[in-house]
């Protein structure tokens, strides 16, 4: 990836090409009003020619004329500008400039706090692309990001870079095909990450999952050939007061086991440990820009296949903290090994537990693909992810957890069952899931629709979003400032 760094003002520098935003109307943003007096009135002309306003989203790219760049890029902001506006921004200058080797730009110059910050995360996240597995990839030529003159410090470079970094990370485990990250694979790259960071790490082998009562865990990995982990991560930085226990679903594919899924349905389904990616992807960066407050991760690793083994509907399993549940549904097993990640985080008593997780369709279907649900037991919890997830450019929506619902998963012969009726399907599983947190406040964030772009869009790439990821981190760092 491309280096992020300050400069002097754009008069002072050169490039391939200078990026200047530009407001509603066609108002000259930071850096643009200089560019166009440079390049002359024929620039005017040739905006309104391309119908170019300075919209949100809209680009224009001309050449640079007299100016030290062989061309310019005019991004447009709208008139409403904020943080995420700016990150979106410079997701799409990245993507448009990735054939450029020096890019400079004053999009962070824009006067919104934390512009610096935006810009650095936006640019990085909109060059980011899978190609591993490409036999001839289209190269990333981008060497250097100039954010140029303005208060670009390089603290909040650092910061938009580590973050944009643990988001890349979690992209990265997303879109790796199945085959490539089996259980062990993946707990094997979580020690690679706890290594190189200073996090303290266990991971539960199968044995070892049989003798820690992780029932659900095991019922799950019952029709796979490859055995399930768990992986616990602990940052425990000096000073620190407070503890943020989050929990990933790590179902590294889904067949839907014995309850199969359509064919169709499981061509996406690698995806379904976006949870544990976003939690591996939020410990880097919370432990690579030191952020003083403890942070647990907890990682229940399996496929879910149709093995001779495999669980069938109607068969009980015994979570870690007791509780039995009848699976009627093999299709709905997130909540199962979930309810044995949220058990152990339970027993360590943290202030908030939150987990994350593409658990259901209908979550989806309510919200679409941008927006992620939350359940909670806690108003003040809710309150402090709500205010996370908008801080980073992550939108969640509070659903409700209604108790009426609650009979919907009375069993006759367990505790209680994996599904209820098909309407509400999503406050069910979240009823499920509260039954393992105890008493401790605890957030549900199903991210079923934003985990996955259908395409790409400003800094999107189509694939693995690494949602969840910003807003984890945003959250441990608002927990540190208390």
């Amino acid at each position: 990836m491309a280096d992020v760094i300050a400069g002097e003002a754009p008069a002072d520098e050169s490039g391939d090409v200078l990026v200047v935003p530009v407001f509603g109307g066609g108002a000259w943003g930071p850096g643009a009003d200089w560019a166009a007096a440079e390049l002359g009135e024929w620039v005017d002309g040739y905006l309104e020619d391309e119908e170019f306003t300075g919209k949100s989203g809209q680009l224009a790219s001309v050449p640079g004329g007299s100016l030290p760049y062989d061309r310019v890029l005019f991004v447009g902001l709208g008139d409403e500008v904020d943080l995420e506006g700016i990150r979106r921004a410079a997701g799409s200058a990245g993507r448009t400039t990735s054939k450029y080797e020096r890019v400079v730009t004053t999009l962070h110059q824009v006067d919104i706090e934390g512009a610096t910050e935006a810009t650095a995360l936006g640019w990085r996240l909109g060059q980011y692309r899978f190609d591993k597995y490409l036999s001839d990839p289209k190269p990333l030529r981008t060497e250097t990001v100039l954010l140029a003159g303005g208060d670009a410090d390089q603290p909040s470079i650092a910061r938009g870079t580590a973050v944009a970094a643990g988001v890349a990370l979690a992209r990265d485990l997303i879109n790796e095909p199945a085959a490539a990250k089996a259980p062990e694979i993946l707990a094997g790259r979580a020690v690679d990450i706890a290594e190189a960071h200073g996090i303290a790490v266990r991971v539960y082998d199968e044995s070892e999952i049989e003798a820690e009562r992780f029932g659900g865990l095991a019922a799950v990995n019952a029709g796979a050939t490859n055995p399930a982990r768990m992986v616990v991560l602990r940052y425990t930085p000096e000073g620190a007061s407070r503890t943020l226990a989050m929990v990933g679903k790590g179902i590294v594919f889904d067949s839907g086991g014995l309850s199969i899924k359509p064919a169709k349905s499981m061509e996406t389904m690698k995806v379904d440990m976006s949870g544990a990616a976003a939690v591996y992807g939020a410990m880097q960066a919370i432990a690579t820009l030191q952020i003083p407050v403890n942070v647990i991760g907890i990682t229940p690793l399996t496929e879910n296949l149709t093995g001779g083994a495999a669980q069938r509907p109607g068969d009980v399993m015994r979570a870690r903290n007791g509780k039995t549940i009848e699976v009627l549904n093999t299709d709905a097993e997130g909540r199962l090994i979930l309810a044995d990640g949220l058990s152990l985080a339970a027993e360590d008593e943290p202030d908030l537990i939150v987990d994350i997780a593409t658990l259901t369709g209908a979550c989806a279907v309510a919200l679409g693909p941008r927006i992620a649900g939350l359940w909670t037991n806690s108003d003040a919890a809710a309150d402090e992810v709500v205010a996370s997830a908008a801080a980073a450019g992550e939108k969640v929506w509070r659903m409700p957890l209604e108790a009426e619902y609650r009979a919907q998963i009375d069993s006759n012969v367990a505790d209680m069952k994996n599904t209820g009726e098909r309407e509400g399907s999503a406050i069910t599983a979240a009823l499920l899931l509260e039954e393992f947190v105890g008493d401790v406040s605890w957030v549900h964030l199903d991210i079923a629709g934003p985990a996955r772009a259908a395409s790409a869009d400003h800094y999107l790439a189509k694939g693995g979003t690494g949602f969840g990821v910003r807003t984890l981190v945003e959250l441990a760092a608002s927990y540190a400032s208390r």
